[in-house]
């Protein structure tokens, strides 16, 4: 019998965004509760990418996400994440969640999804 080598795991790719599909995304949360629940799930994981939407409906956004992130980083136990990227209509809130990431040493990009 041939000897195996380890399978290789499937990427782990979270979107947070309130209408988009994300075809590539594994798990997508609509709200900035749900995305905050998503990311607690999988605190001890490499999360490969993750997809931010600024605008989340309403009077919701990603901030909290945002927040989230940003004191698990202040903490010295920042979340292992590949890439962010962060996709919005919303030129400047795109631009504010990049620059406070960024501060924190995450890798973040602004894309088109």
């Amino acid at each position: 019998m041939e000897e195996q080598g380890p399978v290789p795991s499937t990427p782990l790719i979270l979107g947070i965004d309130d209408l988009r599909l994300l075809p590539r995304a594994t798990r997508i949360a609509r709200t900035s509760k749900e995305g905050i629940q998503l990311l607690k799930e999988h605190r001890d994981r490499l999360i490969d990418e993750l997809w931010l939407d600024h605008d989340l409906g309403g009077d919701d956004s990603i901030m909290p996400v945002v927040t989230l992130l940003e004191e698990a980083a202040f903490n010295g136990n920042p979340f292992q994440i590949g890439m962010i990227f962060v996709h919005s209509a919303n030129p400047s809130g795109a631009e504010t969640v990049v620059r406070v990431l960024t501060r924190w040493d995450y890798r973040v990009r602004r894309a088109v999804a």
